[in-house]
């Protein structure tokens, strides 16, 4: 069985059919969802719809794209948040350099208020990056984010779009690399050499729902249940089964969450 570990099922598009996109997930065999979060609104629907359903989790925290609304009453409703039992991360938080919504200092400034949250919570971190890993990792470098066993794996680079140095460099750290719809991308030939020599222990799968489809869907709204279809690319590139891929990253993401397999 396979987990999402990240989809955004509190937004908007799945306001109609949200119970008939979890039916189809479980059809193709993806059974756990992680929700994670993009302002203070988002977490507290991804909180009620975790609460609500015993196959979802939820992460909290502020998006770098809406880092503005990040002030200490926000933070303070985020901590709070995290101390309901189904949320599990704090995220996605990060940089994002591609449409600079926010100044690059603003942003590093929420980044890491975040992240000290995440410290002091002993939770684990999901990280959006888009066209600045250079700075993502040197803030980063900066913090020794451990869960509950004391392990390094508690960092999730969501969408992993680096090149093959960052790649190494974060996976020297212990981090996780998600892995989604891109890799089936025909270009996309720099993700399938890392995803093909990385360590199976730090690969997640995810589909970043209603974002990045799989090619056979590109265009239209994702959803969980095209987890599969990751999942046999990552299994081609690899060289193992669909089955073994999925209980190894079912796993890691129990690991790393620290929730019940």
């Amino acid at each position: 069985m396979f987990f999402d570990t990240h989809c955004h099922l509190d937004t908007q598009p799945f306001d109609a059919d949200r119970d008939a996109v979890l039916a189809r997930a479980h059809a193709a065999g993806v059974t756990r969802f992680l929700n994670p979060s993009y302002d203070l609104g988002s977490s507290r629907r991804a909180t009620a719809l975790a609460a609500a359903r015993p196959d979802v989790w939820a992460a909290v925290g502020v998006h770098p794209n809406d880092i503005g609304h990040l002030d200490d009453q926000c933070l303070y409703e985020i901590e709070q948040l995290s101390q309901q039992p189904r949320v599990v991360a704090i995220g996605e938080i990060g940089l994002d350099y591609h449409w600079n919504t926010f100044p690059r200092q603003q942003q590093i400034d929420g980044f890491v208020r975040q992240l000290q949250l995440a410290q002091r919570l002993h939770l684990p971190v999901i990280i959006h990056c888009r066209d600045a890993y250079e700075d993502t990792l040197d803030v980063l470098s900066k913090f020794k984010i451990e869960d509950a066993n004391n392990l390094q794996f508690s960092i999730l680079l969501h969408s992993f779009a680096g090149n093959s140095q960052q790649a190494e460099e974060a996976l020297g750290r212990g981090y996780y690399l998600g892995i989604g719809g891109p890799i089936t991308y025909p270009k996309n030939e720099s993700l399938r050499e890392i995803v093909r020599e990385m360590p199976l222990g730090q690969l997640l799968l995810e589909t970043d729902t209603p974002y990045l489809s799989p090619q056979k869907f590109r265009g239209k709204r994702n959803e969980p249940s095209h987890i599969p279809l990751i999942a046999e690319r990552i299994a081609q590139i690899r060289g193992i089964s669909v089955a073994e891929l999925g209980a190894a990253t079912t796993a890691n993401a129990c690991q790393w969450l620290m929730v019940n397999g």
